[in-house]
């Protein structure tokens, strides 16, 4: 369990934290969401959550666990498509740096969500982690699922489903089952390709299925993805945050806990019984611990 005095602040800078040139500063695009929202007449005086999903990932996969998350906490839930993903814009700048500041920008051109929560999972936890210590001033609470503020390799296979997504794109496959039996050579797991599936789509139905995403420019920030823009001891965010790691995964573990701690002193670590998907395989208990975190003063 991690926990520290709140003070509910801003992140402050410990050291110079500029990455980039006024001529490289990034230039958000508008990204595409959904919303739901609660029964009707409750939950408009709480601050709404803002979810942003993991690589490969979309607010599709979050569309039927927000609804129940807008009935449970009563509150908006706004799903978001981060770049390069979904139905957001294509570009070749996907840092940490540029997908922060296309939440930020969502976040402060909405009067709505002046007060919000974020929660990310995976890469989407390592965007709200870099918003937050970047500065959001509507950002008063955060949640991070089953990943740490730290830097590493990606992991092989998520190079090798990109190669697999490209080679269901030259075979030009006319049905998922066609993609399906591409994509097994390469993972073996139903659940992760349908995930990964969920990605292609076709302009008629005599079309050749492909992938909404642009594979040319993940492909060269695979790298990237591995990284965060700030060091230990660089920037604090001491607004509370929420980490929750599943018990079966090593995002989280003994070695980067104590960085976390360092981001993110009013910080609380919560383990379920779960893989790297936390929020899909343990959706009740998700949802319950957001709730307790969300009522918490």
């Amino acid at each position: 369990m991690l926990r520290g005095g709140r003070i509910a602040t801003t992140a402050r800078s410990a050291a110079p934290a500029s990455r980039r040139t006024l001529a490289t500063a990034p230039v958000p695009v508008e990204l595409s969401f959904e919303k739901q929202a609660p029964s009707a007449g409750s939950g408009s005086s709480r601050a709404p959550l803002v979810v942003l999903h993991g690589l490969y990932g979309s607010k599709q996969n979050w569309r039927s666990l927000a609804k129940g998350m807008a009935a449970k906490l009563e509150r908006d839930i706004y799903t978001l498509d981060l770049r390069n993903h979904g139905a957001s814009p294509h570009r070749r700048e996907c840092s940490y740096e540029d997908l922060a500041a296309d939440v930020k920008a969502f976040i402060e051109q909405r009067e709505r969500l002046s007060d919000c929560v974020v929660v990310g999972h995976s890469m989407g936890g390592k965007v709200a982690m870099a918003l937050a210590l970047g500065g959001c001033e509507p950002l008063s609470k955060l949640v991070v699922v089953d990943i740490a503020p730290g830097v590493g390799k990606v992991s092989p296979e998520f190079q090798a489903y990109l190669d697999a997504m490209k080679a269901i794109d030259d075979a030009q496959v006319m049905s998922r089952k066609d993609a399906d039996a591409i994509l097994a050579k390469t993972e073996p797991d139903l659940g992760v390709r349908q995930f990964l599936l969920t990605n292609m789509d076709r302009a008629n139905p005599s079309s050749p299925y492909k992938f909404r995403l642009p594979l040319h420019f993940l492909r060269n920030a695979i790298d990237e993805i591995g990284h965060f823009p700030y060091a230990p001891g660089e920037r604090v965010f001491e607004k509370p945050s929420l980490f929750l790691k599943g018990a079966k995964s090593k995002y989280i573990n003994s070695r980067n806990i104590p960085i976390i701690k360092q981001f993110f002193p009013d910080s609380r670590l919560e383990t379920l019984d779960a893989g790297h998907w936390v929020h899909a395989e343990r959706p009740k208990e998700f949802v319950e611990l957001l709730q307790s975190f969300c009522k918490e003063e």
